[in-house]
């Protein structure tokens, strides 16, 4: 099952992105949030008016996914960047794919022209995963992030929804 998230959800959420924030560079935030900041992000979408879900099997929150605006300037107000992160043990379940589907689908129902999502390189999984929804690459930053001692290049893929 898929739905708008609650602040409930936020212990597993916290969960969830830590493990990424503290094991991978698929973030490249360094230091641990806690239940409050994840409030905090969650109030903040919401005050966009955009989208945030989460997926639940047997009652637990398994990965989650939302939108947040691209860039502050008012001509951006059509796009957004995109996001989805899975519990460690969901990852290859489909899990990403049904709530990147779903968030896609919510975001065609609102003025929103443009979705980017932003892909730590090399993950051969979140490429597959982008273009299996339809993005399209149309970035790529290198050497632009610095996290475990390593220089990091980033993807940007991008979906256009033609109104």
């Amino acid at each position: 099952m898929i739905r708008p998230v609650t602040e409930q959800d936020a212990d597993t959420i916290t969960d969830i992105y830590n493990h990424y924030i503290q094991n991978s560079t698929a973030t490249f935030e360094e230091k641990s949030v806690d239940k409050n900041n994840i409030i905090e992000r969650i109030h903040k979408v919401n005050k966009a008016d955009l989208p945030w879900l989460v997926a639940i099997n047997k009652g637990v929150v398994v990965g989650y996914a939302y939108a947040t605006p691209w860039k502050d300037r008012s001509a951006y107000r059509y796009s957004v960047e995109s996001t989805v992160y899975c519990a460690p043990k969901n990852i290859g379940q489909g899990w990403g794919f049904q709530l990147y589907d779903a968030l896609l689908t919510e975001l065609r129902r609102l003025p929103i022209h443009s979705v980017l999502g932003g892909i730590t390189l090399p993950n051969p999984a979140s490429v597959s995963l982008h273009e299996k929804l339809g993005m399209r690459k149309v970035a790529h930053f290198e050497k632009i992030g610095f996290k475990f001692d390593q220089w990091l290049d980033t993807g940007y893929w991008q979906i256009t929804f033609h109104r």
